[in-house]
C-alpha cells in the first residue's frame, strides 16, 4: 500500500506542478498593423479583457505591452483572440511570469488557470521572481517557424496544442 502511495504521488510530479505565481505582463508583437487606427482597434479589444490592468503600444515596433491585474487568471488564448478578431495576428508573445523557486529542465510541465506550460530548449535551473516566457505555439509564432519546430520534435502535444483534454502552452526561456 505504502508503495502504491509513493508511485502515485511521482505520478502526479510528473504529470505537472502547480505554480504559484502568476503572469505579471505580455509584450505582444503583432503582425499586419499599418496605421494608429489599427493599433487603436488592437488596443480596445484587447483592454476589453477582464484580466488586462492596462495596455501600452508601440506603434514602431507593433508592440502591446500589457499589464495583468492581480489574482485574475491570464488565459493567452483570449488575448491572440482579440487580436485576429481585429485583423491582424500574433506574430511574437512573451509573458513574463513571477516565478517562486521553481526547477525547471527541458520537458518540464506545470499548471496555471486550467492550462499546462511544457518547457522546451530549456537548461535545467531555477526560476525565481520575474521571467521571460516566449510561446511557442501556433499562431504565437511566424507559421514558417512553427513548422520547423514541429517537425524536428517527437512533442505531439506540440503540434496539437492538448496534453489529452488540457491546453498546453510551449515555453521557452
Amino acid at each position: 500500500m505504502k508503495t502504491l502511495k509513493i508511485m502515485m504521488a511521482s505520478a502526479m510530479m510528473l504529470l505537472g506542478i502547480t505554480a504559484k505565481a502568476q503572469f505579471v505582463k505580455a509584450e505582444i508583437q503583432v503582425s499586419g498593423l499599418t496605421c494608429s487606427m489599427c493599433q487603436l482597434a488592437t488596443e480596445k479589444a484587447i483592454k476589453t479583457l477582464n484580466f488586462v490592468s492596462d495596455i501600452k503600444p508601440d506603434l514602431n515596433k507593433n508592440i502591446f505591452i500589457i499589464t495583468f491585474k492581480k489574482d485574475k487568471p491570464v488565459q493567452l488564448d483570449l488575448i491572440k483572440k482579440k487580436v485576429k478578431d481585429s485583423g491582424f495576428s500574433v506574430s511574437k508573445l512573451v509573458a513574463i511570469f513571477n516565478f517562486d523557486q521553481l526547477k525547471v529542465k527541458e520537458d518540464f510541465h506545470f499548471d496555471y488557470a486550467g492550462s499546462k506550460y511544457h518547457f522546451m530548449d530549456v537548461p535545467e535551473k531555477t526560476l525565481d521572481g520575474p521571467v521571460r516566457l516566449t510561446v511557442l505555439d501556433k499562431d504565437f509564432i511566424p507559421g514558417g517557424e512553427f513548422k520547423k519546430r514541429a517537425a524536428n520534435t517527437t512533442f505531439e502535444c506540440y503540434r496539437s496544442g492538448m496534453m489529452g483534454k488540457t491546453r498546453t502552452y510551449h515555453v521557452t526561456l
